[in-house]
């Protein structure tokens, strides 16, 4: 079972990052593609959920629930992302909130399957 973290993209990298995998549908400004190991854009929110959720058209919570039903019948490239490391998987996000974000809501989906 793989450790599964959280990091800002923007934040420095650590040796005890593992894999580093990006968890946003679109790239980062001003990150250098060898600051990631991979890019799960087919993870990511959808691009409707993710402009109402920065819309602040809803909160957290129904972000949460709605994000957690487009990851249903993804299952298997979340196996996959699980079983890309045998230690730590750090997940990336762009956001500046580090308490609610997609990644955090994909950390524990991962953790609900198995990881």
């Amino acid at each position: 079972m793989s450790e599964i973290r959280v990091k800002r993209v923007y934040e420095d990298t650590s040796p005890g990052d593992g894999r580093r995998v990006l968890v946003d549908r679109l790239w980062p400004r001003g990150v250098r593609k060898d600051r990631i190991d991979d890019w799960a854009k087919d993870l990511a929110p959808s691009d409707e959920l993710r402009r109402e959720f920065h819309g602040h058209d809803f909160d957290f919570d129904e972000f949460r629930a709605r994000y957690r039903v487009e990851l249903e019948g993804k299952e298997e490239q979340m196996k996959e992302l699980l079983t890309s490391t045998d230690g730590t998987l750090t997940l990336l996000f762009g956001l500046k909130n580090e308490q609610q974000n997609n990644a955090t809501v994909l950390a524990e989906a991962l953790r609900d399957l198995g990881g």
